[in-house]
């Protein structure tokens, strides 16, 4: 039987256009690119997410000589969050790469560990994918990957 799925999001033309909230976790996903180990691929990419206290936490991506044992913007964040302060849900998450000719995507590791989050926190999050001065948003990173792999 054929089945249909569908995908709810949000556009924005304009950064600017976004909640003054959104805006600043953009910023600084934006400044987390300068952190970035980019020295392969010279593509740079940071990630931010607030937290339930209101707190923002960064992370970037990290290359290796070692190929692939690099790590992506997302993973670092989000694993350094499980580490330090799991009991602080994630609200939101934005991520941002340089150059930024396009939205940034997260890769099909990080959606399943966006996914592994929202479900260890019992809570789903916003991800905010920009670039090229423009937005998209889904209201939960379960969205970005229908179908998840599960033990």
């Amino acid at each position: 039987m054929k089945q249909q799925l569908t995908l709810d999001y949000l556009h924005y033309d304009s950064i600017s256009e976004m909640p003054i909230e959104e805006q600043e976790l953009v910023t600084a996903a934006q400044e987390a690119c300068s952190k970035a180990l980019a020295h392969y691929s010279n593509f740079h990419v940071g990630a931010a997410a607030r937290l339930e206290s209101g707190r923002i936490v960064t992370g970037s991506n990290v290359e290796s000589e070692v190929y692939p044992a690099g790590l992506c913007a997302e993973r670092t964040l989000l694993f350094h969050h499980q580490a330090t302060t799991p009991e602080d849900k994630i609200v939101a998450l934005a991520i941002a790469s340089v150059p930024s000719h396009r939205e940034c995507y997260p890769c099909g590791q990080c959606r399943q560990v966006l996914q592994d989050v929202e479900k260890r926190q019992g809570r789903n999050f916003k991800v905010i994918m920009t670039g090229a001065g423009t937005a998209s948003v889904v209201e939960k990173a379960s969205d970005l990957l229908p179908f998840t792999f599960e033990l």
